[in-house]
C-alpha cells in the first residue's frame, strides 16, 4: 500500500469530516464555522508536512545508503581483479561473494528506493493537494460570507416590506386624497363666495349709482320747473 494513496484517503477522509460537521453546525456564526475549519485544516496540513518529510528523509537516506553500496561494489570489484590477477584463488572467491552478497543488497535497496522516491513523489504532492484545499476553503470563505451578507440584506428589506399593510398604505393615501381634495373644494368655496360678494357690492354701487342719478335728475326738472312758472302777482295784473 502505497503512502500517496493514504494521503490521498486522508485528504477525501477530511472532506467528509468537514461536510458532515459543517451540516450539523448551528449556522448562527458561519464565518466562525470556517474559520475553525480553516484552522484544522492548517493543523492537519502542519502534520501531513511532518510525515512528508519524514519519506523525503527517508529517499535520501536510501541514496546515500545506494551511493555507498555502489562505491563499495566498484572497491570489491577492483580487489577481485588483484587477486585473480595474483593467482590469489581463496580470497577472490570470499571477495566474489561478498560482492554476489552486495549485488543482492544494492538491488533490494534500489527495489526500496524506486518505492520510496515514488512514495515521497506521491506525499509531496498530496501536499500540495492539501495546501489547495486550503486556499480553495479560504476563497470559498470569502465568497460565503460575502453571498451572506447580501442574503441577510436582501432578507432585511424583505422583512420590512413584511411588515407593511397595503391596505394601511392605501386607507392612507385615500385619507390624503381626500383631505386634498376637501381643501381644494374650500379654497373654491372661500373664492367662489369672495366673488359673489363682490358682485353683490359692485351691484349694490351701480344701483345706488343710479338712484343718485335719477334723484339728481329729479332735482334738476324741478329746478327747471320753477324756474319756468309764473310770479302770482304779475298774474293778477293781468287780469
Amino acid at each position: 500500500m502505497s503512502k500517496g494513496g493514504f494521503f490521498s484517503r486522508i485528504i477525501n477522509l477530511w472532506r467528509g469530516m468537514f461536510s458532515g460537521w459543517v451540516g450539523r453546525q448551528e449556522e448562527r456564526n458561519p464565518e466562525a464555522v470556517y474559520e475553525s475549519a480553516i484552522n484544522e485544516r492548517l493543523q492537519q496540513y502542519e502534520e501531513l508536512k511532518k510525515a512528508v518529510s519524514g519519506v523525503v528523509y527517508l529517499r535520501n537516506k536510501l541514496a546515500a545508503e545506494l551511493e555507498e553500496k555502489s562505491k563499495e561494489l566498484n572497491s570489491l570489484q577492483d580487489q577481485i581483479m588483484v587477486a585473480v590477477d595474483k593467482g590469489e584463488d581463496e580470497a577472490a572467491l570470499v571477495l566474489i561473494q561478498k560482492r554476489d552478497e552486495l549485488n543482492h543488497e544494492i538491488e533490494r535497496l534500489q527495489k526500496e528506493a524506486d518505492q520510496n522516491s515514488q512514495e515521497a513523489e506521491d506525499a509531496k504532492k498530496s501536499l500540495q493537494e492539501f495546501q489547495g484545499e486550503i486556499a480553495r476553503l479560504r476563497r470559498e470563505k470569502e465568497r460565503a460570507m460575502a453571498r451572506m451578507a447580501t442574503l441577510e440584506a436582501r432578507k432585511r428589506v424583505q422583512d420590512q416590506l413584511d411588515q407593511l399593510s397595503p391596505e394601511a398604505d392605501m386607507r392612507a393615501l385615500e385619507s390624503v386624497r381626500e383631505r386634498i381634495s376637501r381643501l381644494s373644494a374650500q379654497l373654491d368655496s372661500a373664492r367662489e363666495l369672495k366673488d359673489k360678494d363682490l358682485d353683490e357690492k359692485l351691484k349694490e354701487i351701480r344701483e345706488e349709482s343710479s338712484v343718485a342719478s335719477a334723484r339728481a335728475q329729479l332735482e334738476e326738472l324741478k329746478k327747471n320747473r320753477q324756474e319756468k312758472k309764473p310770479e302770482p302777482e304779475k298774474v293778477k295784473k293781468n287780469i
